[in-house]
């Protein structure tokens, strides 16, 4: 079983659900997070509420993404991941990234089913 971690844009989320929908995948997680990646690091001008220059010059360190989580069987990995880069990929390095790592174990708490079954991934969609 594997965990896919997908930090995008927020406005990419619906793209990935419906990739997930189409392979089957019962469940999600995601929000919000604030990070810094290789984007380059330049000033801009601050602005106040009204949105007149102040003259002053700040750099904006932080970007905010969407990251999602997401179990899937072994199977099932390679196909999302194809599916996610061909789907998501503008060339910019800003589209963001995927992770994936082993998961050794799963467990549902109400069914104590374990494995692919707990995830809800494949043929039992939860």
């Amino acid at each position: 079983m594997k965990q896919i971690d997908v930090i995008i844009p927020h406005e990419r989320l619906n793209k990935v659900n419906d990739i997930l929908y189409k392979h089957k995948v019962g469940g999600l997680s995601f929000y919000d997070i604030k990070g810094r990646g290789r984007v380059e690091h330049k000033s801009v001008a601050e602005r106040t509420a009204e949105g007149y220059q102040t003259g002053g010059r700040y750099v904006p360190e932080f970007g905010t993404r969407t990251k999602l989580e997401v179990l899937v069987p072994d199977s099932l990995a390679k196909q999302i991941i194809d599916d996610l880069l061909g789907s998501l990929s503008t060339g910019s390095v800003s589209d963001g990234k995927i992770f994936v790592k082993d998961v050794t174990e799963a467990y549902d708490i109400g069914s104590k089913q374990s494995g692919d079954v707990a995830v809800g991934s494949g043929d039992e969609v939860s």
